[in-house]
């Protein structure tokens, strides 16, 4: 009997929250329906035609005339006036527009391109060139709105004026004799001399023989190069004579074939072109004549040993400047073992290149990093 009586308050209980939540949930609805119908009562008195007055004594009747264009105004004045009001913002904002758009274009003012030249320390050569007769032009940059002294083996040749640009050109009409030339530049307003420096050779068979390098504290760079130092897929980008008597050759070939060199009648060697189609080679020459004339000979080999290129190289062996160090710039594919049994005769010698460039890791190095070569270190 206490379970029945338990049983039944919870029925109750439950029923009560359900007929409370039920009533909270009509009387919402009532409420809620009736704010919207006042709502749209007080709007709809915009739209509501007016009331015609009621005559007595007379019944009303309905009229078949449509209502004229003033009842009409004034019935429907409200929404009409709200179309105005959009159309005249609409036209306003895109008037404004359009003519804010036309002031930003004009005045805007036209592009000025200017040529903007790194600023130089010292005199600096951009072309050094050898005509086919002989002639050579020399090109330029200094401070502007001064002088530039030319100097050809230490002699001055000739003084130029640089421009507002601080470019300057020198173009003897008179064609160089057959030859070696070490051209220098120095500021006419402080006495500065050029950092740097250019050789040129003039072969006696013209601008296909002769070669212009820029002579640097990196380094020599090849200015103009002979036709004569390519044949197809094989060409030489660099001769270098160290002061110890060893002769280093660096060029471009095909993939792993074989290049031989010889100098005059003397073999002096062969190596292999890698894979990113470089190659090099060092050989011991002992003492070249300054003033000497030696033709260098270099040939390409396939798999069967048959010559598939040749190159012929005909120079005058310039005077030494007495440097014990020279320079090298890493190309891809390079190792310190090579460039060492290259330049010092052994390639057990690359610590020595390591530590004089402080190089941590000898087994890492990049392409046209500059590396300082101890050509004199004792082996």
């Amino acid at each position: 009997m206490a379970t029945q009586n338990k049983m039944g308050k919870t029925k109750n209980s439950t029923d009560n929250l359900i007929d409370d939540a039920v009533a909270q949930q009509q009387d919402w609805q009532e409420r809620r329906s009736s704010f919207a119908r006042d709502f749209f009562t007080k709007l709809n008195v915009f739209a509501k035609p007016a009331e015609r007055k009621k005559v007595i004594g007379k019944p009303a009747v309905k009229s078949r005339q449509p209502a004229d264009k003033k009842s009409v105004l004034r019935e429907y004045w409200f929404p009409i006036l709200c179309a105005f009001i959009v159309v005249f913002v609409t036209i306003w904002v895109l008037f404004n527009h359009i003519g804010h758009n036309k002031n930003i274009a004009t005045s805007i003012p036209e592009p000025v391109v200017r040529t903007v030249r790194p600023e130089v320390k010292t005199p600096a050569f951009d072309i050094v060139r050898i005509g086919d007769d002989g002639t050579i032009i020399i090109a330029g940059r200094w401070r502007r709105d001064t002088g530039v002294s030319v100097f050809m083996n230490k002699k001055l040749v000739a003084t130029i004026a640089t421009d507002a640009n601080g470019e300057f050109v020198y173009a003897p009409t008179r064609p160089l004799a057959a030859g070696n030339y070490t051209i220098s530049l120095m500021g006419t307003d402080d006495q500065v001399k050029s950092a740097d420096h250019a050789f040129i050779y003039i072969s006696e068979a013209g601008a296909k023989n002769s070669v212009s390098l820029l002579m640097t504290g990196n380094g020599s760079r090849i200015l103009q190069k002979p036709t004569s130092l390519q044949d197809g897929d094989l060409s030489i980008n660099k001769i270098d004579y160290l002061s110890d008597g060893r002769l280093v050759i660096t060029g471009d070939g095909l993939p792993r074939l074989r290049i031989s060199a010889i100098l005059n009648d003397e073999f002096l060697g062969t190596t292999r072109v890698s894979d990113y189609k470089h190659f090099g080679l060092g050989v011991d020459v002992g003492d070249l004549t300054p003033g000497g004339e030696y033709t260098l000979h270099l040939r390409m080999h396939d798999t069967n040993g048959n010559i598939v290129a040749t190159l012929s190289y005909t120079f005058i062996m310039p005077k030494m400047t007495g440097d014990d160090d020279t320079y090298y710039t890493v190309r891809r594919g390079d190792c310190l073992w090579i460039i060492a049994r290259n330049f010092m005769r052994r390639g057990v010698l690359f610590s020595v290149i390591a530590d004089r460039n402080n190089i941590k890791n000898p087994d890492l190095i990049f392409p046209n990093q500059k590396l300082n070569i101890p050509v004199k270190t004792k082996k």
